[in-house]
């Protein structure tokens, strides 16, 4: 691997873990947006899985309740597994132009969703199967993008959870995308040893990143940084999208 392709890769994972220490999330999402801009999409999912897979467990285990959440989010997690590993839309192994401009399409919604600051409404007494459901399609989405943001984060701020239960929820889910996509990507030969230990490497950055995220929590509005964070997922993803279909 080129100097400068480990210098892209050591700078994208600065800013995605700086972005998920300040709120919580936003790692593979920033991370498949701009690798995706200087390598195929399967192979910027294989270097993802590292610093995604450490960190989330990290946002996991430090949270209240885990046995609880785990009784109550079983039916997303299995369906969000059974979706990447079966979901009917083209993979990121096929390295398309649909794919570039999927991932596009993905960003510019999950950045107006979070600019509406918009809430779902309760899914009450649905929610067992609701959550398989959203589960799945958040699988679909995984195994097409190798973003998993969508529609599993809309759906867990609409269960009305506490902030801790919430971020260790994010955690339990974004856990639970990053085996099953690097599952997903080992059956289908397109995980590669050389790129999973160019992956360790990058959990390096995106520690420190983390690190920086969280103190820059302390120092400046949340809700500016949101702001500017999501007015940046739609102008990426618009570039994306534009660049995968023209």
């Amino acid at each position: 691997m080129q100097i400068h392709t480990l210098t892209i890769i050591v700078l994208v994972f600065l800013l995605a873990g700086a972005v998920k220490g300040m709120i919580g999330l936003g790692l593979p999402t920033i991370a498949m947006g701009l690798l995706t801009l200087a390598m195929p999409p399967s192979a910027a999912a294989s270097l993802l899985l590292v610093p995604s897979f450490i960190t989330n467990v990290w946002q996991l285990w430090l949270g209240p309740s885990i046995g609880p959440l785990l009784r109550r989010l079983w039916p997303l997690l299995a369906g969000l597994a059974i979706g990447t590993l079966t979901g009917g839309l083209p993979a990121l192994t096929a390295g398309s132009t649909w794919t570039h401009a999927a991932l596009g399409v993905v960003l510019i919604a999950y950045g107006l969703w979070g600019l509406a600051a918009a809430r779902l409404p309760a899914p009450g007494r649905h929610e067992t199967w609701l959550s398989a459901v959203v589960g799945y399609l958040t699988g679909v989405v995984t195994a097409a993008t190798g973003v998993f943001v969508v529609p599993a984060v809309p759906y867990l701020q609409a269960l009305r959870l506490s902030k801790d239960d919430l971020i260790q929820a994010l955690g339990m889910s974004f856990t639970a995308s990053t085996i099953a996509l690097g599952l997903q990507l080992r059956v289908t030969g397109a995980l590669q040893t050389v790129e999973l230990g160019v992956s360790a490497l990058a959990l390096v950055p995106a520690l420190a990143g983390m690190a920086g995220g969280q103190y820059a929590r302390r120092v400046m509005s949340e809700q500016a940084f949101r702001r500017c964070f999501f007015v940046g997922l739609i102008a990426l993803g618009a570039y994306m999208a534009a660049t995968g279909w023209l």
